[in-house]
C-alpha cells in the first residue's frame, strides 16, 4: 500500500510538470509569434464571415478544417460560412470568387416561342374508308369479263363483268304485259317487283324503251380506284351477293408515321402535317391528322399516327416513303435551356439565382422540349434567373444543408 501511493504521488508530480512546461511554450510561441500564420479554423473569421470549415463540392459530405487543394478533383476547397441555410432567406451563398471555378453559368428564364414540331417517318397506305366490294343482285352466269387484274386502276362506272340472269327475263316480259293494259296501279306494283329482284332504274327504264326483256345485266365499279382483288372468270356461276371484285379509290391516301412514345402528347386530332417524299424531292403535301391508332410497337416504342392526304393526279401509291412534320405552329412559353432543369424521378428543379450570390432550389413543372429549351408550365416567372451549368453541385449543397425547395404555388402567388 505504501508503494502504490508513492507511485501515484510521483505520476501526479510528472504530470503537473508535463502542463506546466507546455502552458509556458504555448506563451512562447504566441508572444513571439514563432507558430508560422493563422490557420483558418471553425472560429476564425475571412472578410467579416466566420468561416465554419472547407469543402470539395464534388463530395460535400467530406470537410477540411484548413483550406488548400482539394484531394479529389484539381480545384481549390470552397469555405463554408456561418449562416448559410439558416436564418433569413433560405439559400446557398457561393463566394463569387468561386463561381469561376465551380463552372457556374446562368440564364434568364423569358417568354419565348416554342415550335410544337415533331418529325418522323411514314408510308403511303390505301384509304380503307374508300373500299367497294362488287356483288350481284341476283345469281347467274358470266357471259363477258373485260381483262381485269388486281393493279388495275379503272374510273368510277368502268364495266367489271357482264352477267347472264334468267330469272329477270320472265319478269321483264310480264311487266311489259301489264304495262300494255294501261292500269296505273298494276304496272307500278309490276315496277316494284322489278326493284325487288335487284334491277337498278335504269335497268327497267332501258326496257320499257325497248319493249323488249333484257336478261343480261354490265355490273360496273361504283367509284374509280385501283382493284385490289376479282374473283370472276368467262363461264362461272355466280349467286346473289357473292363477291366479284373490291376497287379501292385512290381520291385520297392515309400516310401512316411512326411517332416516338414520347412524344405522343404532343399529337392531336385535327392537327396539320406536312409530307415529303423521296419520290418528289422538294414538294411538300399537306394533310391532317385524323387517327392516332390505340396501340403502340413494343419494338420500336412508337405509335402509329394517320394523316390523310390529297392525291391529285394520283402521285401518291401506296407503300412509298416520306419524311413527316407534325404540328408546325409555334406557341408562347417561359423558357429555360433544358440543361438547367434537373429531373430527380419524384420531382423537378431548377436552381434559382438569387441576389448577392444566394442560391435555391425551386420546383417547376416542365413542358415540352425543342431546340434545347424546355416550357416551364409552373413554378417560374419570366425574367428570374436560373443555374445552366453548375446547378447538380449546388443541388447537392441544399439538399446536404436542408435548404427546401421553393414550392410551385409559391412563385404563382408572386
Amino acid at each position: 500500500m505504501k508503494l502504490d501511493r508513492t507511485m501515484r504521488a510521483r505520476l501526479g508530480a510528472a504530470a503537473a510538470a508535463i502542463a506546466l512546461i507546455g502552458g509556458a511554450a504555448g506563451y512562447y510561441l504566441g508572444s513571439s509569434g514563432g507558430g508560422g500564420g493563422e490557420v483558418p479554423t471553425a472560429s476564425s473569421t475571412t472578410d467579416g464571415k466566420e468561416v465554419l470549415y472547407y469543402y470539395d463540392p464534388m463530395f460535400p459530405n467530406q470537410k477540411f478544417d484548413k483550406p488548400g487543394k482539394s484531394p479529389f478533383m484539381d480545384m481549390e476547397l470552397v469555405p463554408k460560412y456561418a449562416g448559410e441555410g439558416g436564418g433569413g432567406e433560405p439559400g446557398v451563398t457561393i463566394d463569387p470568387s468561386a463561381m469561376q471555378n465551380l463552372g457556374l453559368r446562368t440564364a434568364v428564364a423569358r417568354i419565348g416561342t416554342l415550335e410544337s414540331r415533331v418529325d418522323a417517318v411514314g408510308t403511303i397506305d390505301f384509304n380503307q374508308r374508300e373500299v367497294a366490294i362488287v356483288q350481284p343482285r341476283a345469281s347467274g352466269f358470266v357471259q363477258r369479263t373485260y381483262h381485269r387484274a388486281p393493279g388495275d386502276v379503272i374510273p368510277a362506272g368502268a364495266p367489271i363483268v357482264d352477267l347472264l340472269i334468267p330469272e329477270w327475263g320472265g319478269a321483264q316480259a310480264e311487266y311489259l304485259a301489264v304495262r300494255k293494259l294501261g292500269n296505273p296501279a298494276y304496272t307500278a306494283a309490276a315496277r316494284q317487283r322489278l326493284r325487288l329482284l335487284g334491277m337498278s332504274d335504269g335497268l327497267i327504264s332501258s326496257v320499257e324503251r325497248s319493249g323488249r326483256p333484257n336478261n343480261i345485266v354490265t355490273i360496273t365499279a361504283p367509284l374509280g380506284g385501283a382493284i385490289q382483288s376479282i374473283d370472276v372468270r368467262p363461264g362461272m356461276t355466280v349467286s346473289a351477293g357473292q363477291s366479284l371484285a373490291q376497287v379501292t379509290g385512290l381520291g385520297t391516301v392515309w400516310l401512316n408515321a411512326a411517332v416516338p412514345e414520347a412524344r405522343a402528347s404532343e399529337i392531336r386530332l385535327g392537327q396539320s402535317a406536312s409530307a415529303e417524299l423521296t419520290a418528289f424531292p422538294g414538294d411538300r403535301f399537306s394533310g391532317r391528322i385524323i387517327g392516332i391508332l390505340p396501340t403502340t410497337n413494343a419494338d420500336s416504342r412508337t405509335l402509329t399516327v394517320r394523316i390523310e392526304l390529297r392525291n391529285s393526279g394520283g402521285r401518291l401509291r401506296p407503300g412509298m416513303f416520306a419524311n413527316v412534320r407534325l404540328g408546325e405552329v409555334a406557341q408562347t412559353a417561359i423558357l429555360v435551356p433544358t440543361e438547367a432543369v434537373i429531373r430527380t424521378g419524384q420531382r423537378t428543379l431548377v436552381m434559382l439565382a438569387e441576389d448577392k450570390g444566394r442560391y435555391r432550389p425551386a420546383e417547376v413543372r416542365a413542358g415540352r422540349e425543342s431546340g434545347g429549351q424546355t416550357e416551364i408550365l409552373a413554378g417560374l416567372r419570366d425574367g428570374e434567373r436560373v443555374v445552366a451549368s453548375g446547378q447538380f453541385l449546388l443541388d447537392s449543397e441544399a439538399t446536404l444543408t436542408g435548404i427546401p425547395a421553393r414550392p410551385i404555388d409559391e412563385a404563382a402567388s408572386k
